[in-house]
Formats: structure tokens, sequence, C-alpha cells
């Protein structure tokens, strides 16, 4: 078995992060079914091949010297699926992130809650070039993947404002904010994944 090994993924992905979180309690919050410990290689498998299971990740040393348990699955992605990051957060009783990222539709998305109030969201749908979503300021490591300190919406014609995203930006900020869980792949894992399944 390959679970001394982590599994890097993100790419055409969706994620969750969350500080301080545990395995089993981050699964009943998203309201999965606990199938039990897998390996690395088949979790991140079942999560990026199946629209139905999420792999979460033990804590992980990450930014801020925090630790986040992550979660990931293209059920994420899912039109029917809701991911509120602020009652999550509110339920977990701390800082819980999204990332989404899909090169193909170049749509890229992350929101940021800490115990139940949302601190910010950012969309951005590069086949048409439109923000979707923009709340909060950008932080440091938003500006360092190349945002704007603000948006002031397609009335804008302020050089300043415009909006260009990539999947690596969306990694930039996972990085900055917790975890680049691209980054994982190849190092030594602190223990299996848990795979939840939706009902």
């Amino acid at each position: 078995m390959d679970t001394d090994v982590m599994v890097g993924f993100g790419g055409k992905q969706a994620w969750l992060a969350v500080r301080d979180g545990d395995p089993e309690q981050v699964l009943a919050a998203l309201g999965l079914r606990d199938l039990g410990e897998v390996s690395w290689r088949a979790g991140i498998d079942l999560a990026h091949l199946s629209d139905d299971r999420v792999a979460v990740t033990p804590a992980l040393p990450g930014a801020r010297d925090t630790s986040w348990v992550l979660a990931a699955g293209r059920y994420l992605l899912r039109p029917d699926t809701v991911v509120d990051v602020v009652e999550l957060s509110a339920r977990l009783h701390t800082e819980v992130q999204f990332y989404a990222t899909h090169r193909v539709t170049e749509s890229h998305r992350w929101q940021r809650a800490v115990d139940g109030e949302l601190v910010r969201t950012f969309g951005y749908v590069g086949q048409t070039g439109d923000v979707t979503s923009w709340h909060g300021d950008p932080d440091p490591a938003e500006r360092a993947a190349g945002l704007p300190a603000s948006f002031l919406g397609e009335e804008s014609v302020d050089e300043e404002s415009t909006v260009l995203v990539s999947e690596q930006d969306v990694l930039r900020v996972a990085d900055g904010w917790s975890i680049d869980p691209s980054a994982l792949d190849g190092r030594k894992a602190p223990g299996p994944l848990r795979v939840g399944a939706a009902d």
C-alpha cells in the first residue's frame, strides 16, 4: 500500500481547507457517509474520477504555522452540491476555505470564511473574461497572484482593475492561505485518507 506517500491534486478539482480540522468532523459537516480509510492514490483517484466521493486528508502543516485538513472531490463541483463556507465555518468553529478550478473553461474561484463570517469571495470565468463574484478586499496572497486591489465591475475602464486568473493562481492563493495541494505529491504522508460518499 502507498499510504506513506501523498498524492497531489488541484487541477480540474474542487477542495476545502479546514483550519485545525478533524477528518471525521469534516465528513460529518458535509453530510457525507464515512467509508473509512484508503491509500492516498486510491482516494485521490476516487475523488477525481467520481462525482459522489470526497477524499479527506489527515491534518497537514500549512500556512501561518497552522494545520489544515483538505477535502477534495468532483462532488464539490456538481451543480446540485451546495458548498456554504460560512455555514461550515460556523458549524466547525474555525476557518474554512473553498477552491475550485477547471482549466478547460478557465473557471476559477475561492472563498474564505472565519468563525461564520464571510471574509472573501472571488470567482472568474476565463472563457468570457467575467468576474462572477467579488466580496472583500484581496489580501497579499491574492495580489501576488495578480488580482487588482479593487474591482469596479464591467463599467470600469481602469487598467488596475483588469482581472486575468489561471489555475496556477488558484494554487498560489491556496498556498498563501492554507496549502497548495499540488505540492503534496511525493511527500511522506502522516496517515491515510478518509473517503466520504454522498447518499
